[in-house]
C-alpha cells in the first residue's frame, strides 16, 4: 500500500496549484483592504504577511522535496 510514482506526482502537483491559490487570493484580499482602509489598516500588512509566509513555505516544500527526491524533473 504505497503512492505509485503518477499518483505522487499528482499529489504534489495538486498541493503545489493549492498554495499558489492561497498565495493569489492572500495577495487579493490584501489589495481589496488596501483600497477599502485606504492604507491605514493593519489588514493589509497581516494579508500581505500570509502571503510571503506562504510563498517561503512553498518554496522550502519545493526544494526539501526535489533534495529528498520527492520531486524529480517537471512537475
Amino acid at each position: 500500500m504505497g503512492y505509485t510514482r503518477i499518483g505522487f506526482a499528482n499529489t504534489v502537483k495538486f498541493v503545489v496549484i493549492l498554495f499558489l491559490v492561497f498565495i493569489v487570493a492572500s495577495l487579493g484580499s490584501a489589495l481589496y483592504f488596501m483600497v477599502k482602509d485606504k492604507g491605514q489598516g493593519e489588514r493589509t500588512v497581516r494579508a500581505l504577511t500570509v502571503r510571503i509566509t506562504l510563498s517561503v513555505v512553498l518554496f522550502v516544500l519545493l526544494m526539501l522535496g526535489f533534495y529528498f527526491g520527492f520531486i524529480t524533473g517537471k512537475l
